[in-house]
């Protein structure tokens, strides 16, 4: 087998989404609708399989590090297109093109009557173009390129029902939200570009050590540290970390299949992926490390919380998806980042079959997303039903299920680590356990269980799609097209089998043994962990008597018996915990301090420079100021202009006069001295 990859086959991987891209958004109307897609569905389907022969490729020993295109040179600085492909980043090619194309699939069904059919394929493979040139990059301009993009993307996605005011309000949220971690994250490169003089991956990483002995200018901080957090910052907002989550429960107000797209193997892990790609940079700064320990265990618990008191079934996923990304940032953060990637990777699986399923139970209720209003769609929906529940039992972790290996390799790697954060952070993994499998089976049994709730319920005022969808038709549900059904088939089988078949190589083995650095000796948790490894099979069997399944099974049993034998108990809960209950609806009050509090120093502050710095001092001083000096200087010399030839030769005469005693004073002072 070859040991180095073809150029022109990585160039094709993101290359056919583009191509689909272009078509369907420039000649939408000239292919149709059905043509849109099909140039979409199979730039992906293109995309997918040649990222599968890489991974076969990189398998058998091949890797890619190598310049594509050269764009500039800046002293020694070169800015280019380079593709580094090893273990990291082939998987991140295979998940991010599979679960684009379930999504691409799953569109057709899902958006078949919606006016911008074609505009919407557009986007979703511009998306997965962007994505991929971020995971395939060598160098951190194409990073910050990709970083962007899938930003960029997800701002028109989650608009695109643009007449909708809460849409617009939302990706407008998202933008704003994610500009912030932006700029740290820009701050991050800038200091890696000050410092080490490139912005190749490699040549950074080889100048780690040297990094690691400087001191920011102008304080003690190590500038290593502040490098690191810098670039975290800009995980933080991409990946939805406390407090820079806020974005990402509103952007539910895009159609669904983008809320799969963002929310399980694209934008929300782009931040996951980047730290485990600058292991190198991290494993030098245990005070980073703790830093997102500490960020990533606020967010497993704390958005977990959040996710009990939801009745929007796509919030409930939403929110379930912060949960996951706060487990994969604990990881991180305890040096164990093939960990983070592993549960990156069955997460994208089981979150987008839950996006999914979500969404086809959607459109069977006839676009009403009120999990209240369900009940019983178990007989009207069972393919649905089936995908859904496999999806759940992976995301609280069953043993066996893909979610299983990947959670409780996180909750062991936390335990093993040494950090001062650790023991926080191995309570907020351990107590998510059980607030997991509550939300995730509290809605799983109010959607497909016991009371039907549906009956002469009024239809929603207006439809997911934005149209009134009052046509006198029963309301009562009805399974999904093969469109719909099929990805959720195909997604709910990795969601069951890859974490069994892939945690030995990718956890225990030397599949990641280029792509990520870990210092054994300071951060031991990864060799603590594979020295107790014995297996997939012998892991699933031990969990059984483990703290985490006690949990997770009291999750399941608690919310089974609040939602199906006893409603009295959560209503009489909620009732005594109101308090409580009001900041969990009120989301920590995070969004009215960001509207209230910062945004009203924000438009203080952008007041103060208008009005004092703007009109005072540019225009009134600098330009206005000067016009008047100028036409004042003009005022008194316009006096001196009097028309009359006898007074400007009275002029000329003094001014030789006053010019020759200039002149000759000094003769004249040396006579008088005499």
């Amino acid at each position: 087998m070859s040991a180095q990859l073809s150029q022109n086959l990585l160039l094709a991987v993101p290359l056919a989404p583009l191509v689909g891209a272009v078509v369907a958004g420039f000649f939408g109307k000239a292919i149709g609708r059905s043509g849109a897609h099909i140039v979409t569905c199979l730039g992906v389907l293109i995309s997918f399989v040649l990222s599968a022969m890489v991974l076969n490729d990189v398998l058998g020993g091949a890797r890619f590090n190598a310049t594509i295109y050269e764009w500039m040179v800046l002293g020694d600085l070169k800015m280019e297109v380079g593709f580094l492909v090893d273990g990291l980043t082939a998987m991140m090619m295979c998940v991010v093109t599979f679960v684009s194309l379930m999504v691409h699939v799953y569109t057709i069904g899902y958006m078949a009557e919606d006016p911008g059919y074609q505009r919407f394929f557009s986007y979703i493979s511009l998306f997965t173009f962007s994505m991929l040139m971020l995971v395939m990059s060598n160098n951190f301009l194409q990073l910050f390129f990709g970083w962007e993009a899938v930003g960029l993307v997800s701002y028109l996605l989650i608009g695109f029902w643009y007449k909708k005011p809460t849409a617009i309000f939302a990706n407008m949220k998202a933008f704003l939200v994610n500009r912030v971690g932006d700029f740290g994250f820009i701050l991050g490169i800038g200091l890696i570009v000050t410092y080490a003089g490139t912005l190749s991956y490699n040549e950074a990483f080889a100048k780690g050590p040297e990094l690691a002995k400087l001191v920011f200018p102008g304080t003690d901080w190590m500038l290593i540290t502040v490098t690191c957090i810098c670039l975290f910052i800009g995980a933080m907002g991409k990946s939805a970390q406390f407090p820079l989550h806020v974005w990402l429960p509103d952007s539910m107000e895009g159609p669904t299949p983008i809320s799969a797209l963002i929310h399980a193997a694209t934008m929300v892990t782009a931040g996951i992926f980047m730290v485990a790609r600058m292991s190198p940079l991290f494993e030098l700064s245990d005070t980073a490390l703790n830093f997102v320990l500490v960020i990533g265990a606020i967010t497993a618990l704390f958005m977990g919380f959040l996710g009990i008191i939801q009745n929007d079934i796509k919030r409930v996923v939403a929110y379930s998806t912060l949960s996951q990304l706060g487990y994969m940032t604990v990881a991180l953060g305890v040096s164990a980042y093939s960990v983070a990637v592993f549960h990156l990777m069955t997460h994208a699986f089981f979150k987008a079959l839950l996006f999914l399923g979500a969404g086809s139970v959607i459109m069977g209720m006839h676009h009403d997303q009120d999990i209240r209003n369900m009940g019983g769609l178990r007989k009207y929906m069972p393919i649905t039903w089936l995908t859904s529940l496999l999806g759940s039992l992976a995301l609280i972790g069953t043993p066996f299920f893909s979610g299983f290996y990947s959670k409780d390799s996180i909750i062991e790697a936390v335990h093993a680590s040494q950090l001062p954060a650790a023991h926080w952070a191995y309570f907020a993994v351990v107590a998510g356990v059980f607030v997991t499998a509550f939300y995730s089976f509290r809605m799983y049994f109010l959607v497909f269980h016991g009371k039907e709730h549906f009956h002469h319920k009024p239809f929603p005022p207006e439809d997911d799609h934005g149209h009134d969808d009052h046509h006198g038709h029963d309301h009562t549900p009805h399974e999904s097209p093969w469109v719909v059904t099929v990805p959720l088939v195909l997604l709910a089988i990795p969601s069951v089998v890859i974490g069994y078949f892939t945690i030995g190589p990718m956890l225990h083995g030397d599949f990641f043994k280029d792509s990520i650095v870990v210092n054994a000796a300071a951060h031991p948790a990864m060799k603590v962990m594979s020295e107790g490894f014995h297996g997939a099979m012998a892991m699933a069997t031990h969990a059984l008597t483990t703290l985490p399944f006690v949990l997770a099974l009291a999750g399941v049993v608690v919310a089974y018996v609040f939602y199906m034998v006893a409603p009295s108990i959560p209503a009489a809960i909620a009732k005594a915990l109101s308090p409580v209950i009001k900041v969990l609806e009120n989301k920590y009050y995070l969004d009215w301090f960001n509207e209230n509090v910062l945004a009203a120093a924000a438009r203080g502050l952008g007041t103060g420079l208008w009005k004092g710095g703007d009109q005072g001092l540019i225009d009134g001083v600098l330009i206005n100021g000067s016009a008047r000096a100028v036409g004042g200087i003009a005022g008194l010399t316009r006096l001196l202009q009097s028309g009359y030839i006898y007074w400007y030769a009275l002029v000329m005469l003094l001014g030789l006069f006053g010019l020759l005693t200039w002149q000759l004073w000094p003769d004249l002072a040396g006579l008088m001295g005499r």
